[in-house]
């Protein structure tokens, strides 16, 4: 049994909505309930694989700009600010400091829930950390 982590960041890359999802379930399952924890998501950016016009709907319920580019082999490719784009960088930043926590890394705990515990408590630590006083 595997596990997805789908997580929502801010402009710093740090977390603001981490939910799982079954290793095989799509991503776009887990959209609605991202955006839902967040209540104002503004300028969303994503991957190619979030790229359906229901996703970019729901954004566009929630207040916010959904930046996606078009999968390849659509007709009609949509346009995306490339220097914004850039951003989703940051989301791949947060999974690589993520799997510097042993316990998250390995998958040791045998719920659904311990793990998000896990993962939940790591993250609290990347936010600790950002806020930690430099003097």
């Amino acid at each position: 049994m595997s596990t997805k982590i789908n997580a929502m960041v801010d402009h710093r890359g740090l977390p603001v909505a981490i939910t799982l999802s079954p290793g095989h379930a799509s991503d776009k399952a887990a959209v609605a309930e991202l955006l839902s924890a967040h209540p104002a998501p503004g300028d969303v950016v994503a991957d190619r694989g979030y790229d359906a016009r229901a996703i970019l709907d729901l954004i566009a319920a929630h207040g916010g700009r959904g930046h996606i580019p078009t999968q390849r082999d659509r007709k009609v490719q949509r346009s995306v600010d490339e220097a914004l784009y850039r951003k989703r960088n940051l989301v791949e930043r947060f999974f690589n400091k993520l799997k510097h926590f042993r316990k998250v890394a390995t998958r040791y705990e045998k719920t659904a829930r311990n793990y998000l515990a896990a993962v939940l408590l790591a993250s609290s630590r990347l936010w600790l950390r950002f806020y930690e006083s430099a003097s």
